[in-house]
């Protein structure tokens, strides 16, 4: 059984309605539980699951205290004060874990008929058929792009040949002063093959996930959201409004501090560093493909394992789970819902057992996905 990450740690004070006071203590968040154990005792007064969360409210208790209150199934109501460093830090990536954890549950099945059955494979066939009409699509303008740049190639290297022509020609030649009118018809021909950067797949969506977002000090927090490019990352709050964009190249390094944390940084000299704190329940989807993009600037701090696998496995399986997964995630830059009642729509998950191959393969495979970013990127 794969064991539980602690995603966060707030120090708080937790009501004991039976004596009547307040007990300090941590308050403990994992992915799908929530733990509160008294520093005097050193053991866990309370533990319950996410799931069984029926209300998250932000109340005062005697109308002096700002606490959080947590509903549960059976009416039995919790109350955490003094909550560091804030009670809105402490709330929001609460909210985030409990709600995309309801959102991630699948319903209740129904008794289904034939006709039912029918009707769901029907939508199933017609959303796969969207789903490849939009990535044809896609393949289609990467298609046209290549061939403006294969038009602009061509071009250059005849202004390239009429130029050499020209330096080779004797003075008294009578059409040389004609080689130099050609440079403005290719330098139009040259402004309409990048007239659309869209065009070049720079701006294609890799991942987007939600997320709780940060910037210098973990008391002001807010809900957001993270979108990898092939060309950088976006930062967005809650009103899809653009907080910050860090090009490819201005990333100086990322953080993972859990499976569900990470902090990415741009340095400055001379003046202060742009840096941004990032809590998502989905994050295990970005690291991936944040760690094909970012592989020599991202560093992982103590035991930030992903969770979907705590053993160590070794370099060959390393190598085949990163390309597996980063290129199953590029290839998806339109993203699709998976279908009801579809096995193939279920959630991405990292896999470990992969057959053993050498480790020459494995080099070569890890640079796969990083060889296809890049041909995206210039080429595309």
């Amino acid at each position: 059984m794969n064991r539980e990450v602690c995603v966060h740690t707030w120090p708080c004070s937790y009501y004991l309605e039976l004596d009547k006071r307040w007990v300090p203590g941590k308050l403990s968040l994992t992915s799908c539980s929530l733990k509160f154990a008294a520093d005097e005792a050193q053991e866990t007064l309370v533990s319950f699951l996410l799931s069984g969360i029926t209300a998250i409210k932000k109340e005062a208790s005697h109308f002096v205290f700002s606490s959080i209150t947590v509903l549960e199934k059976d009416n039995r109501k919790h109350w955490f004060s003094s909550l560091q460093p804030s009670r809105n830090a402490a709330f929001s990536v609460i909210e985030h874990f409990w709600r995309e954890l309801l959102l991630s549950q699948p319903e209740a099945p129904l008794p289904a008929t034939k006709g039912k059955e029918l009707t769901g494979l029907m939508a199933c066939s017609q959303k796969r058929l969207e789903d490849t009409a939009r990535v044809l699509h896609h393949q289609g303008e990467q298609l046209d792009s290549i061939t403006r740049g294969l038009d602009k190639m061509e071009s250059d290297l005849d202004v390239a040949d009429r130029l050499l022509t020209e330096l080779e020609s004797p003075s008294w030649w009578p059409f040389s002063s004609k080689l130099w009118k050609m440079p403005s018809e290719t330098k139009l021909k040259g402004d309409t093959s990048t007239a659309s950067p869209r065009a070049l797949g720079k701006e294609g969506v890799v991942v987007r996930i939600p997320a709780v977002v940060s910037q210098r000090t973990a008391s002001h927090v807010k809900p957001g959201s993270l979108t990898v490019l092939v060309s950088g990352l976006e930062i967005y709050d809650s009103s899809s409004v653009l907080m910050h964009r860090f090009e490819r190249e201005d990333v100086d390094d990322i953080k993972v501090h859990t499976p569900y944390e990470i902090s990415i940084r741009q340095r400055f000299i001379g003046k202060p560093d742009i840096a941004y704190h990032l809590i998502s329940a989905r994050m295990p989807e970005a690291i991936p493909v944040l760690e094909v993009q970012f592989s020599k600037k991202m560093e992982v701090l103590g035991d930030a394992l992903t969770p979907s696998s705590t053993k160590t496995s070794s370099p060959a399986e390393k190598g085949c789970s990163m390309w597996h997964t980063a290129s199953g995630l590029m290839d998806r830059a339109v993203h699709h819902e998976p279908c009801p009642g579809s096995q193939d729509g279920q959630p991405l998950q990292l896999q470990t057992t992969q057959p053993f191959i050498s480790e020459g393969d494995a080099q070569e495979l890890r640079q796969m996905p990083l060889q296809l970013l890049r041909g995206k990127q210039f080429g595309c």
